[in-house]
């Protein structure tokens, strides 16, 4: 009897083990951290992502009026920035190497200005941008060629924390 008892329990045992229901334990929790740090980026990777979408702004020779074709790009930088919530925008002029050290400054502050307009023109709060002007002091392009020239004639934008 005792070995009925004995076998009847332990095929029970057997049978309820090998047909459970219950679901095995998984500690979730790590995977759940690791998807969220995944999901959640800092504001410093944050700040790099937005950053990398912003194009800059080109200008005529000896002009600071935003181009017609450069509208498009101040309206993609306004949707940017609307998106970086509460950072900061420097807007920076640029210039070619053509006229006087106090010119090319002077001008760099218009093209940086009608950007700021432009941008404000776009919702975006005006004391959240600032300008400066390099003149021609940060060229990206050195030849002695009219479209090195053009790449120089720019506003450039850069998210401020």
């Amino acid at each position: 009897m005792k070995k009925l008892v004995l076998v009847s329990t332990v095929a029970a045992a057997l049978f309820m083990a090998g047909c459970s229901s219950k679901a095995p334990e998984v500690d979730m929790s790590a995977d759940a951290n690791k998807a969220g740090q995944q999901g959640m980026m800092s504001d410093a990777e944050r700040l790099n992502s937005l950053q990398a979408q912003v194009r800059n702004v080109y200008f005529d020779f000896d002009k600071f009026n935003i181009r017609p074709d450069m509208q498009g790009v101040i309206n993609q930088n306004a949707s940017i920035f609307n998106q970086a919530g509460n950072y900061k925008v420097m807007v920076e002029g640029n210039c070619d190497e053509w006229g006087s050290d106090e010119y090319n400054y002077a001008l760099g502050v218009k093209r940086a200005k009608a950007a700021k307009d432009a941008l404000i023109a776009q919702g975006i709060a005006a004391d959240r941008i600032e300008i400066t002007s390099n003149g021609e002091s940060k060229p990206v392009c050195t030849e002695k060629t009219k479209s090195c020239d053009a790449q120089n004639r720019r506003d450039e934008f850069r998210l401020l924390p």
